[in-house]
């Protein structure tokens, strides 16, 4: 299995991949929406402000995590959200998708980005150094749905102290009905 980061892979593909799983997991009505999702947030995202990670094998693609800038107001750290990932439905459960987490927060930390946060399965999600937070240890931009799901971790070394001030995340993540 081989990582790379960028559009090494071509967009649609990942757009099909998201669509498909969440399809799979969800219904077809879940996978458009988190397909057209993944197309606005690959389309509409400044590319200094996104991080599309992606694991394949033989040319055809496992899985992708991809990572988009948040900033907070009054915080000048260097801050990154990964949303949304997947791995094809046939090979969850295999490590894949843990790897491809951590491969992604080492791209992140190389950068030099110093907090990660998500918003999903703790079970899941802790097991690649996320822990639960409360909200105001980062404010998220939109109204949580479910707050026991919000995830961070400190990236530089440092222990994770409070994100300062409202936080805004990239257009195509502005939707509430995503969070």
């Amino acid at each position: 299995m081989d990582f790379s980061n960028g559009l090494a892979v071509d967009p649609s593909h990942i757009i099909s991949l998201f669509a498909d799983v969440f399809a799979a997991s969800e219904g077809s009505e879940e996978g458009a929406v988190i397909g057209a999702f993944v197309r606005e947030l690959i389309n509409s995202t400044p590319p200094e402000d996104i991080l599309v990670c992606t694991a394949h094998q033989d040319h055809e693609l496992l899985g992708c995590a991809i990572f988009s800038r948040m900033t907070f107001s009054q915080d000048t750290r260097n801050v990154f959200i990964l949303s949304p990932m997947a791995v094809q439905t046939g090979l969850q459960k295999t490590g894949i998708g843990q790897a491809l987490i951590s491969y992604g927060l080492d791209r992140l930390r190389a950068s030099g980005v110093d907090v990660a946060l998500t918003y999903g399965d703790p079970a899941y999600y802790c097991k690649t150094g996320f822990a639960q937070i409360m909200e105001d240890t980062a404010q998220p931009p939109l109204k949580l749905s479910q707050p026991h799901g919000w995830l961070c971790q400190a990236l530089n070394g440092h222990e994770m102290k409070p994100l300062k001030g409202p936080s805004r995340c990239v257009s195509a993540l502005n939707n509430p009905s995503l969070w």
